[in-house]
């Protein structure tokens, strides 16, 4: 492996005109430097129309802590000099509905959109703009708080522009759900994908089915390790410390709130039929095998997997009932991946369910469940996502809206697309970040395996060369995935998400042309003074050779 090199001399080593003072992430579709500067003062005042009229009073807010100064939010700038105007432009539909425009001159900034969602991103830019210390939550002092002057059109190359957070593994507090979120929303990606339930533990209340939390909602102890304790042993390492935790429906609900302010939307997963030991835990008789179970405490694929009765189909079916009325998420994500069916292949109930329906196998067996949950959520207004596996048995029943989550490299979403399904690219190869950052493991955090470096992750493209170009618009976009086996507390998450979760939101919003990973290195190193005035714990900046990462999805 070639040595690491630090990252403030790898930016030394880029064209010296490289302009940090613009160091906006993503990078901007088109950005044009003018002469000048805008400086915020006391007195400037936020102009807004009606429906613009929360960004603005966010922005105020944004803006108070560090300066010290309360802007004013109006309809009207009356004899203000200087202003910051926000506001809808129906000119602007080429935009769509995330598209903005930014203009800043030395008297007045103005961002306009097509819609609310291209406003607060074009404010979001103008954060970027401000000095660093504009993140801070205390003023400071000796800082000139202007934006240089410039002429913005931007837009997102995909309208699937994701995180998803694995809070089953390792269950993470509401206030740090709400910064991830809040982090997401800093680099305009716009889906939040929750994955509330595994075997190792169901963190959202359902108050029909409420063992689901006082049970599946902890476990005994976790896995933390592996000992080797001779050439051909091994012995799995405990830390004998119960863990657990869930959501209340008004955590969720709040969490949906603060997204929804930030324009996220909320994607739970319920993961079903496989993943499913903490609900076997509480309900056994949700399982194949009559055994009463324990909420799962190491980690990999479990054999223990939901049965096919129709009073399973109904219990999910319920608990879905709740989910819909508190997430109003057009996608509900049912996993469907890693589902171990041994179990079935002895079972009465699933053996005689096959011959029922005339199925092939216990794959078909998988497919016909995942189409009744995806047409129970058609006939309630919403659709299905699930990952690839969902595939393996046949799409017939599964409705065309379905939507199929490709992580086993893109061949599932090439597969999604050409049969008429919308696809989110999120292959291990460039978007697990529970895979480490170095090939110098002993020196990094514990990790699930694989390796995947920050260049690797920007040279991702999620529209395979094999689509033809109605297939390709399938391509809704991408997403990062950190699941938390081994990551267990917050500021753990962080290092492993970020940067690397900044470069994928490159790739999701900049065209692909515009993409250039030195441009995007020296607009990192500035950008991350920002992430530690945020006091995220983002891995220090280093080249490392790229490679191929390897491992699991979970």
């Amino acid at each position: 492996m070639a040595p690491m090199i630090p990252f403030i001399a790898l930016v030394a080593l880029l064209a010296s005109a490289q302009d940090t003072a613009l160091s906006i992430i993503p990078r901007p579709v088109q950005l044009t430097r003018r002469t000048g500067s805008f400086g915020v003062t006391a007195g400037t005042v936020i102009v807004t129309d009606r429906a613009t009229r929360q960004i603005g009073y966010q922005l105020a807010d944004w803006l108070n802590p560090a300066t010290g100064y309360r802007l004013s939010v109006v309809a009207s700038p009356g004899q203000a000099a200087r202003t910051i105007t926000l506001g809808l432009d129906t000119t602007l539909a080429r935009l769509g509905e995330e598209g903005y425009r930014l203009s800043v001159t030395p008297t007045r900034i103005t961002i306009r959109a097509y819609r609310p969602a291209g406003v607060f991103y074009g404010v979001e830019t103008l954060r970027q703009l401000l000095p660093a210390d504009i993140f801070r939550d205390a003023p400071v002092t000796g800082v000139t708080w202007s934006a240089p002057a410039v002429e913005i059109e931007d837009r997102p190359r995909f309208q699937w522009r994701g995180a998803h957070l694995d809070v089953s593994r390792s269950f993470m507090p509401k206030e740090f759900v709400k910064k991830y979120i809040d982090l997401l929303a800093l680099h305009k990606l716009n889906r939040f994908h929750w994955h509330l339930t595994d075997d190792q533990g169901w963190r959202l209340e359902i108050r029909k089915y409420p063992r689901l939390t006082s049970v599946g909602a902890w476990r005994k102890q976790s896995l933390v390790g592996v000992q080797h304790r001779y050439a051909d042993t091994t012995q799995w390492v405990y830390d004998n410390i119960p863990h657990g935790g869930f959501y209340t429906q008004a955590d969720a609900r709040e969490i949906v709130a603060y997204a929804t302010a930030r324009f996220i939307t909320v994607v739970p997963e319920i993961e079903m039929p496989g993943h499913a030991q903490a609900a076997i835990a509480a309900y056994p008789w949700l399982g194949n095998m009559g055994q009463q179970l324990e909420v799962l405490t190491h980690w990999g694929v479990d054999a223990n997997i939901l049965n096919p009765s129709d009073s399973v189909i109904h219990f999910m079916q319920d608990v879905l009932t709740e989910v819909l009325a508190i997430f109003p998420s057009h996608w509900i994500h049912t996993g469907g991946d890693e589902a171990i069916k041994d179990q079935w292949k002895v079972s009465p109930v699933a053996q005689a369910r096959i011959k029922e329906l005339g199925l092939k196998d216990e794959n078909a067996l998988q497919s016909w469940m995942t189409a009744q949950m995806s047409q129970w959520l058609v006939s309630h207004g919403r659709a299905l996502i699930g990952w690839d596996e969902i595939l393996e048995g046949g799409t017939e029943g599964l409705a065309p809206n379905a939507v199929v989550m490709s992580w086993r490299g893109m061949e599932g979403g090439i597969a999604a697309a050409q049969a008429g399904h919308d696809v989110v690219m999120t292959p291990t190869s460039n978007t697990y970040f529970d895979y480490y950052q170095s090939q110098d493991a002993a020196h990094e955090p514990l990790a699930i395996g694989g390796f995947l470096p920050i260049d690797t992750v920007y040279a991702f493209e999620p529209v395979p060369a094999s689509l033809d170009s109605a297939q390709a618009k399938r391509v809704l976009g991408t997403q990062g995935q950190i699941w938390t086996e081994y990551q267990r507390t917050p500021k753990n998450v962080e290092y492993m998400v970020f940067p690397r979760l900044i470069a994928l939101a490159e790739v999701a919003w900049t065209p692909r042309e515009q993409r250039n990973f030195a441009d995007f290195s020296a607009r990192l190193a500035t950008h991350v003074v920002r992430l530690g005035i945020l006091d995220v714990n983002y891995r220090p900046l280093a080249r490392t050779v790229s490679g191929a990462a390897g491992g699991g999805a979970r």
